[in-house]
């Protein structure tokens, strides 16, 4: 480069970001290094790791000889992700504070503070990546099908991508990891992170009964008997197996009870026994709050892929419902567990269309 195009890339402490920070460097960007302090409240060593990561991040940006700076958006995400993150399980539903954190903090608030300090682009530690056809911006699967995190990068928009570089994109996590031990990085072996940092390993139940308050109901079947209680409805999710108290039965034997609703009005939590019980397969969906990357719908009746949870494989599906706002997706098999507050994202083979909020 003539000009070296100056990068300031969002560094977590985790082998990930690292590894970015050291091949936009090795490419000749002027890299700058950002950790990003995101949550204040009850931000101990217990449950939150942020003071060790940015011990990490910072002995990180000395071993590949980059500047690094702290900049704190705890209010930025208490307004605009934490305060939707309660909003929603209040309402009964299942949101995925990754989803609004990248869109509205990591590549929104981090874009705007990168700016001022003088950045081309920002970059992230994400699998995913980024091509430009016809001066359209679109985002890819990372080429590591296992790690791909378009699902989580689906709200963004063509500023974004056309200002964000995903260096590590094209790798396999095991490809991350030996070009970290390559390089003795002090976190060439450290854990990925399993969950945003201001619920950590806490128990989450505990976690949330601070800020909202919980009422006790009954557990029951479809057809309305009572086979348990439940300590809040805002604690379960659909597809939900775990902690729910309930034993097998004489009629179903030893297999496991199911989420399959919530009654939100009469305060009351259907179960169902068996994980391919027909009240827990949908053969559609509808969602709102609809995000589409390049700025254009998608074609109704078209077929396409989706998923409704990180990691799931791909779903042949159509759009049958389109406005501006709202759609209905068909699917070629019945999906299980579709979770309202949840995100259904589309692909057209490996580029990520965008999507929206699952309502039902």
């Amino acid at each position: 480069m003539s000009k070296k195009h100056r990068v300031v890339i969002g560094m977590s402490g985790g082998v990930d970001s690292s590894v970015a920070a050291y091949l936009l460097k090795q490419q000749g960007y002027d890299v700058v290094g950002l950790f990003m302090k995101n949550w204040e409240d009850d931000d101990t060593d217990e449950y939150c790791s942020a003071r060790q990561d940015f011990l990490d991040a910072v002995s990180v940006a000395d071993v590949i000889d980059i500047p690094i700076e702290v900049v704190n958006f705890s209010a930025e995400y208490k307004d605009r992700v934490f305060s939707h993150f309660l909003a929603e399980y209040q309402a009964g539903r299942t949101p995925n504070p990754d989803v609004l954190c990248n869109a509205e903090i990591k590549f929104k608030a981090f874009l705007d503070y990168a700016h001022k300090l003088g950045a081309d682009y920002i970059a992230t530690g994400h699998y995913a990546q980024v091509r430009e056809v016809n001066g359209v911006f679109q985002l890819l699967k990372g080429e590591d099908g296992t790690k791909d995190q378009s699902y989580f990068l689906y709200r963004l928009n063509q500023t974004q991508l056309a200002n964000t570089l995903f260096p590590i994109g094209h790798l396999y996590k095991r490809e991350v990891r030996k070009i970290a031990k390559e390089l003795n990085l002090p976190n060439f072996s450290k854990k990925d992170s399993t969950g945003i940092c201001f619920i950590g390993e806490r128990p989450f139940r505990e976690f949330l009964n601070r800020y909202l308050p919980h009422e006790p109901g009954e557990i029951q079947t479809p057809d309305g008997k009572v086979i348990g209680h439940h300590v809040g409805l805002m604690y379960y999710t659909i597809g939900q197996r775990q902690g729910l108290g309930i034993g097998g039965t004489r009629d179903g034997g030893d297999e496991p009870w199911f989420v399959s609703a919530k009654d939100m009005t009469r305060n009351v939590l259907v179960a169902v026994q068996g994980h391919d019980h027909p009240d827990l397969l949908r053969p559609s969906l509808k969602a709102t709050d609809l995000t589409w990357i390049s700025g254009k719908q998608p074609h109704c009746n078209w077929v396409y892929a989706a998923k409704t949870r990180y990691r799931q494989v791909d779903a042949p599906c159509a759009i049958t419902e389109l406005s501006q706002n709202h759609c209905q997706i068909d699917f070629a098999q019945q999906q299980w567990a579709i979770t309202p507050g949840q995100s259904v994202v589309i692909y057209e083979s490996r580029v990520c269309l965008g999507g929206g909020v699952i309502t039902e």
